[in-house]
């Protein structure tokens, strides 16, 4: 998939590669494009692209859908704590 030209990009998560592509994926679920940086540079470096977290790569929309995009990363989060209270 390649970024329109006209897209203007901000980062809506900076996780995990596994957390980065399930953010992706409920993104692109709510039709809000959305593109991954920084996994090669994550994965090799982690320690020069986010000294508080290991592997971490970003997911970008553009500026137009950040706050729509928002909504979905909040939810993601509370899904995840759900989660964990069941286990």
């Amino acid at each position: 998939m390649s970024i329109p030209e006209n897209f203007k990009p901000t980062a809506v998560f900076s996780g995990t590669l596994w957390q980065a592509e399930i953010i992706k994926d409920m993104l692109m679920d709510n039709d809000i494009e959305a593109y991954l940086g920084d996994e090669i540079w994550g994965m090799d470096a982690p320690i020069q692209s986010a000294p508080e977290a290991v592997g971490s790569v970003s997911v970008f929309v553009d500026r137009e859908d950040r706050e729509e995009a928002k909504i979905v990363v909040e939810r993601y989060y509370e899904e995840d704590i759900l989660n964990e209270e069941s286990i």
